[in-house]
């Protein structure tokens, strides 16, 4: 008979969630070490986008010795080039002289609204309707899936600083939530062709359990036999992991859980992980070992970066690490053409070769990743790579995910261009007018 051996788990203490934001800048001891230049700069663009971080994160995750080229700094702390050189000015020369409150406020407002708050048409397009009136705090841009945005989760433990979702955080004229569960379930017993639900925010994973289950836990009556998928986005692996160890309600989190797996639901913890250095410590790792045990599947997506994870072997690295402790590889994608982008985003051929080249590296096991994807207006676009078709140089592009289902698996073609980041950059090959699906979303558009 073989022997069970026990692996001894780690003892993780209890920590006190401290957080910083744009106020608190200059009581981050650490920042101390930083040249005042630097920090006038992370002030004035902390004043625009998004500013938050915890002490875990800047004390356990940051290679001081490496700042500012560490990828942890730069994914959490503000930097000068994150606003285009006329906004950084405008706002700069305000605060460098004379001014109030207030007129820091209006001023990033406006420059707030010309950096693409909401992109692919989540505003005008996904949000869903019913008698007219649109629902608060859901969007239905796929047949099968429904976001719902909870309004008690709409912060995160630590800000990312490219994240597409920034104007969650800057003010309620462009935050986008709900706290009607009734309203959600109401939706979702009505829409049988919807099969998931994806939690989002924000950061779910900063709700107190008895609110995510007043969401959740009535979807395992027979009404919503047809949701088969719970599906909760969330960075706090990474960035608080001590949410699934020491946190109050830990325990009661995990049965939460553990009861959703054993109602019949797939529930996938969609984990948020840029770069492979946020899996190196041990809580981290206890906490995802905690969640696995319940029986939920972890599935890790992250965007590619300029100046934090614009390498193929950091990707490889990642993946290969992923699933060492048991989770799967799902989506490199595109940095979404919004906020601070232009200090971000790479041209899709090179997002292509950092894709091929760190793909190259892993085994079979860890190809589970889709990439890289741009999840644009008409849907989720695969760059498939770049050839030569014909003798006209292109881009070989298909349509993971789209607002009409049978652009799924579709193949097109875009002319070659070395400077596009972004599919609205991209025109049709081989002499084509417009791309196949151009018509057709051009009248989804009209329609809402």
């Amino acid at each position: 008979m073989q022997q069970v051996v026990n692996v001894q788990q780690p003892i993780i203490k209890p920590r006190r969630f401290k957080v910083y934001q744009h106020r608190q800048l200059d009581k981050i001891e650490a920042l101390k070490k930083v040249p005042d230049d630097m920090r006038f700069e992370m002030k004035v663009v902390a004043n625009v986008l998004p500013f938050r971080v915890n002490e875990y994160v800047f004390n356990e995750l940051i290679d001081w010795e490496n700042v500012p080229n560490d990828p942890l700094f730069q994914l959490t702390f503000p930097q000068k080039d994150m606003l285009e050189p006329s906004a950084f000015q405008r706002m700069a020369d305000l605060m460098s002289g004379k001014h109030t409150t207030n007129e820091v406020f209006d001023l990033a407002t406006q420059l707030r609204e010309e950096m693409n708050p909401h992109p692919a048409g989540q505003m005008q397009m996904n949000v869903p309707h019913v008698d007219g009136e649109p629902l608060p705090g859901m969007q239905h841009k796929y047949r099968e899936t429904v976001l719902f945005f909870p309004a008690q989760g709409q912060y995160c433990h630590s800000y990312c600083t490219f994240c597409f979702r920034w104007a969650q955080f800057v003010g309620k004229a462009t935050r986008f939530n709900s706290n009607d569960a009734d309203q959600l379930h109401r939706y979702l017993a009505q829409h049988k062709e919807v099969t998931d639900l994806l939690v989002t925010g924000g950061d779910p994973m900063v709700m107190r359990t008895r609110k995510l289950a007043e969401y959740l836990e009535g979807l395992l009556k027979p009404e919503f036999e047809h949701i088969k998928t719970i599906r909760i986005g969330t960075k706090s692996l990474t960035f608080w992991p001590y949410r699934f160890i020491t946190d109050p309600d830990a325990d009661e989190m995990l049965r939460l859980l553990e009861r959703l797996v054993e109602g019949g639901k797939h529930v996938s913890i969609m984990a948020h992980l840029n770069h492979p250095n946020e899996l190196r410590t041990e809580v981290c790792q206890e906490a995802i070992r905690r969640l696995r045990s319940t029986g939920v599947q972890i599935r890790c997506q992250a965007p590619l970066l300029r100046h934090i994870n614009d390498d193929p072997d950091a990707w490889a690295n990642m993946w290969t690490k992923q699933v060492q402790l048991g989770m799967i590889p799902y989506y490199m994608f595109v940095e979404r053409d919004t906020g601070a982008k232009r200090y971000f985003e790479v041209p899709l051929e090179r997002t292509w070769e950092i894709f091929q080249q760190a793909y190259q590296q892993v085994s079979g096991i860890a190809r589970t990743v889709r990439g890289p994807s741009m999840s644009a207006g008409p849907g989720k676009v695969e760059v498939q790579g770049v050839t030569e078709i014909a003798g006209e140089k292109v881009f070989a592009l298909r349509f993971i995910q789209g607002r009409n289902p049978d652009w799924v698996q579709r193949p097109f073609f875009a002319k070659y261009d070395p400077d596009a980041t972004w599919l609205h950059h991209l025109k049709p090959a081989f002499g084509e007018e417009k791309f196949f699906f151009e018509d057709e979303y051009a009248q989804m558009s009209k329609m809402d």
